[in-house]
């Protein structure tokens, strides 16, 4: 799969996968014999793994250092696991207190939205 097509499938843009590539985040990507990026299955998974994290605003660092993890030489060790189970739960607290703090936006705005639908009905 070229990148257009990997870009497509996995909802990103191809500056995106080239930025990906470029900064170490992707796997060793093979390459066909007009020298264009060659995208396979774990290719594709590993862009959905990044699309994920960035979605969930995981910082670029974080994201490229879980990726060095995953693709050192050592990956299985120890040290390794801890840490990538270290930046997944560092970033998992993080979206816990971002979801709480939503929690209590949602309930302001359904206040308001209440008041307001409240004040429109007696108008009416």
């Amino acid at each position: 799969m070229n990148i257009a097509e990997a870009a497509k499938s996995c909802h990103l843009s191809i500056d995106t996968i080239r930025f990906y590539e470029k900064s170490g985040m992707l796997p060793k990507l093979d390459r066909d014999k007009r020298g264009w990026r060659s995208f396979d299955a774990g290719a594709l998974e590993w862009l959905s793994i990044l699309e994920r994290l960035r979605a969930t605003g995981m910082p670029l660092k974080d994201m490229r250092r879980f990726a060095q993890l995953v693709f050192a030489k050592d990956t299985k060790s120890i040290k390794a696991t801890r840490e990538r189970l270290e930046i997944l739960k560092r970033h998992q607290a993080v979206l816990l207190r971002r979801k709480a703090e939503l929690k209590t936006c949602e309930k302001y705005l359904n206040m308001k939205i209440e008041i307001y639908e409240d004040e429109l009905e007696k108008k009416s």
